[in-house]
This record gives C-alpha cells, structure tokens and sequence, in this order.
C-alpha cells in the first residue's frame, strides 16, 4: 500500500516479525480471584479499552482488572499520592513529560527483564526508546502524537493564497497569516485572525526544535534557552504584536482546541491528537488540512528537529504480580487494539495498526494522514527532563513556568527577554532540587 514505506520507516521500524500469538503464548497463567489495578488520566479511554480489558480478563480466568480513571488535572496529584504511600495500581498511564522524574523516583518498574527481543517488533522504535530511561525500559508506548500546522483550506481559497507547503518560510507564513487576518466591519477585532497561538509546549516548541533551538542543556540539568529558540519565540510574539494572532487573554473562555474549529482563526500548531476534535468541530462548514511547521532560518540540517512524543503504559515498583502486569501493557499497546480505537490524530505505537486505509481516515478530513507518519521519519526531539512539568508549565503546574510567562509576553505585559529571564531562573530552581 502507498503508505508502507512511511509507516515502516517512521521512528526506524524494523519489519515485523511476529503474529498476536507471540503475546498470547506470551501470556502468564493467574492464579484464581487476582485483581490487577489500572489507572489512566482519560474517563473517555475506559470506554474505548473496555473490550480490550474483557478479553484480556477472558484469556485469564480469574483475573479482574480495576480500572479508575480521571481527568489530567486530577490524576497527577491522585497518583503521586499514591506513590508517597507505597500504594500505586499495578499498571499507570505514563506521560513522556513525567517519565524521567518517576524513573528517578523509583516508581516505575525496569521492564527489560520481561522483554524478550521478538516482543519489540513490530512497534516504532523511537516510541518505544522514549520510555527508556538509562537503559531502563520503565514505559512502554500505547500511541504517538506529534504537532502539526493546521490550516483553513477555505479560507486560504477565499484569501487567494497558496497552501501551505514544504518550501515555506517563516516570511511564507507570516505573509499568510496577514492576508488571512480579516476585519470585516474594521472595529478592530477581526472576525478570523490568520493564527493562533499561546505559551503552551505543543503550541510553541515545535517552532523553536524547528528552528534548531533548544530549551535545555544537552544532559537536561539545567535550562539554557539557545538564540534560535528566542528567535522562534519573538517571531511568533511579533506574530501576536502585529494583530495576525490574538491575544490570548482574548479568547478566555473559549477551549483553545475549538478556536481553529470554530474558525476564528486560519491556521493553528497544535498535537495531531487534536485531529479528533477538529473533524467533529468542523464537520464540514470549511475544508481544512494539515501540514508541517516551515523550517527556521536558524536551522541547519543537524539541529533541526521534528517533535513527538508517546503516550505510554508503566508498571509500578508496587506491584507483586509483575509477569501479569506486563502481559496486560503487551496486551494493551499492540495489535489486540484496533485503528477504531486510537482517537483521530495519535499515531498507533504497533506500525500495522497506523498503516491500515482505517486509521488513515481515508474519506475524511484531513486527506493527507501520512504527514503525521512522514514527521516520524525525521530526526525527533522532545526536550523532556526530569520536573519538565514543572518548568515548562504542564498539567498540575498549570500555566506556571515557561507556559505563563509566554503567556505574559503574549498579552502584551512583558518582554520577552524578561520572560526568559524569569522562566531560566524559575526552571533552574526546578531543576536544581
């Protein structure tokens, strides 16, 4: 099929050598009445899994699985509770913003022991190296995301400008995002601004890992914000300063998702996980696509980089059953999953699975899926370090760390070099502890 040689490639694939029964005769026997805890951050994911877990509790009798789920915002603090009181489930949702600090800590179970060779073929490669920390396999990938540059094919119709394209310059966008800011009764307030953009990671990092530039240094000890990641960070606050994006104190009230969707604004940089939200949104009052973010002037072919990371599944240092424990992670990150299964947008971390015509979407918007897959064939980079939530402003820190003081330079209420300045010292701190 046309879209093999990218699934195969993507993350440096090596070519599947295995069936579903590798997994089932990989299966532990369970003595009777074992309940297995399982915890993850998305009430919405317990629906979707549901008939996973059934036939994971089929194929061992008598074993129960325990599932509790909660939103992000709750589920950190619940589980690093958890963590203090040596009472963590069996098998946790892991972040790659959060594994390096729970690595750290202890918490997460080494799973190399348990995995013999054959059990990594047929999943991405690099997906499955995010959760490896120190040689460590302490996570294992569930799916992938990586952020794209979506655009109002509509509107770019209507504005008379070309699509977005792999020769684009950051002056190709910018010159896009002006014709595309459109002030219809000219009371100021345009009716659709060209972009939209704010201080969090997924909005912002990928123009600066595209740009060459960096947060952190190299071993992740300390924040030492390169020139070309400013100049990415001053060409998207000019962006906001010139009136093509807006404000983000603006839009308070309105989900940051839902502003493309709705279309208030022509193009968006976001996660590709968001695809999801945005066909159900968008439906079809506008055509749209998606894109990669345009390279940096700055970036050269050894410090550009794409930007990714994985959803994973861990197993827990509590755990006293962790033969079963990773038998379920097997279970439920590889072919047992159908493409029906992963929400629009996040890539199905065993390569069959997001090759398949239905994970593709073929049919429906956006029309060229295989972008997300071709991003995978680049050099990666995530910037994560251990406290990454903490500095860069994630989930229970909110918008603390560099996301607010983005934010504050955005609103138009401090420079930029002051952000920096403030986000360094603070991300320092975090990172000294």
């Amino acid at each position: 099929m046309t879209t093999k040689r990218s699934a195969l490639r993507a993350f440096g694939l090596k070519p599947a050598l295995c069936a579903f029964g590798m997994f089932a005769g990989a299966m532990p026997a369970a003595a009777q009445d074992t309940t297995l805890t399982y915890m993850l951050w998305s009430p919405e994911q317990v629906e979707i899994e549901a008939p996973a877990i059934a036939a994971f509790e089929s194929a061992h009798p008598g074993v129960t699985v325990k599932v509790q789920a909660m939103p992000p915002a709750d589920y950190w603090p619940r589980v690093s509770a958890q963590a203090a009181s040596g009472d963590l489930p069996d098998v946790m949702a892991m972040s790659s913003g959060f594994v390096q600090e729970w690595a750290a800590a202890g918490n997460l179970l080494d799973l190399s022991p348990y995995i013999g060779d054959s059990a990594l073929d047929g999943y991405f490669t690099s997906a499955v190296n995010i959760g490896n920390i120190g040689g460590a396999q302490v996570a294992f990938p569930q799916n992938w995301v990586a952020p794209v540059l979506y655009y109002n094919r509509t509107a770019f119709d209507a504005a008379g400008v070309g699509y977005p394209n792999a020769t684009w310059t950051w002056e190709d966008f910018r010159a896009a995002a002006e014709a595309l800011t459109v002030d219809e009764n000219a009371d100021g307030t345009p009716e659709q601004y060209g972009y939209w953009v704010y201080g969090r990671y997924a909005h912002t990092d990928p123009w600066v890992f595209r740009n060459g530039g960096r947060y952190v240094t190299a071993d992740g000890s300390a924040l030492d914000i390169t020139q070309p990641a400013v100049n990415a960070l001053a060409f998207l606050a000019s962006l906001v300063d010139d009136g093509f994006a807006p404000r983000p104190q603006e839009l308070e009230g309105v989900r940051q998702q839902d502003v493309f969707g709705m279309g208030m604004a022509a193009m968006w940089v976001d996660g590709s996980w968001n695809i999801d939200n945005t066909r159900k949104l968008v439906g079809d009052t506008f055509e749209w696509g998606i894109a990669q973010v345009p390279m940096g002037p700055d970036a050269t072919p050894e410090t550009a980089a794409a930007y990714a990371w994985a959803d994973m599944l861990a197993v827990t240092t509590d755990t006293e059953q962790a033969d079963l424990a990773w038998a379920f992670v097997q279970h439920m990150t590889g072919p047992t999953l159908s493409a029906a299964d992963f929400t629009a947008g996040k890539v199905p971390a065993w390569t069959a699975t997001a090759e398949t015509e239905q994970w593709l979407g073929r049919g429906q918007q956006p029309d060229n899926m295989e972008l997300i897959l071709e991003i995978g064939e680049q050099p990666l980079y995530t910037g994560f370090t251990r406290n990454w939530s903490d500095w860069r402003g994630y989930a229970a820190a909110g918008s603390g760390g560099l996301n607010g003081e983005l934010d504050e330079v955005f609103n138009g209420r401090k420079p930029l070099s002051d952000a920096l300045a403030a986000a360094t010292a603070y991300g320092n701190d975090v990172l000294s502890r």
